[in-house]
């Protein structure tokens, strides 16, 4: 029990600390410094490129060894339901322009294909 309030009690003071800390260094009068704002504009895109990446690595290099004729096993659908749904995702958001529209569409597009067709 009192293990469990340790716990409770390092993970409650964590959380307060990550929400209140960027008030503390960063104070409302303050100029936000440079790189901040370099991280603010790039890291989300980053961020995005990593996921891309993540989620694709499987399929490209099931793909990759299908084409070296390679014997081990690989799923049949050698990563087609994931770039129909990449290529889903891409298309609703240039023609859109919303990412909660194309990501969840886009997702829902994967499940079917998933569950369905591969």
């Amino acid at each position: 029990m009192k293990m469990k309030i340790i716990l409770i009690a390092v993970m409650a003071a964590a959380t307060i600390i990550t929400r209140f800390l960027p008030f503390l260094v960063f104070p409302a009068g303050k100029k936000t410094p440079a790189y901040i704002d370099f991280l603010g504009k790039t890291l989300p895109f980053a961020t995005i490129g990593l996921l891309v990446v993540y989620c694709l690595k499987d399929s490209l290099i099931g793909l990759r060894a299908a084409a070296a004729g390679a014997a081990e096993f690989y799923p049949s659908s050698a990563g087609i339901p994931e770039f129909l749904a990449a290529a889903v995702i891409v298309a609703l958001h240039r023609w859109k322009g919303n990412s909660l529209l194309s990501i969840g569409a886009g997702t829902v597009f994967y499940m079917v294909l998933v569950q369905v067709a591969f």
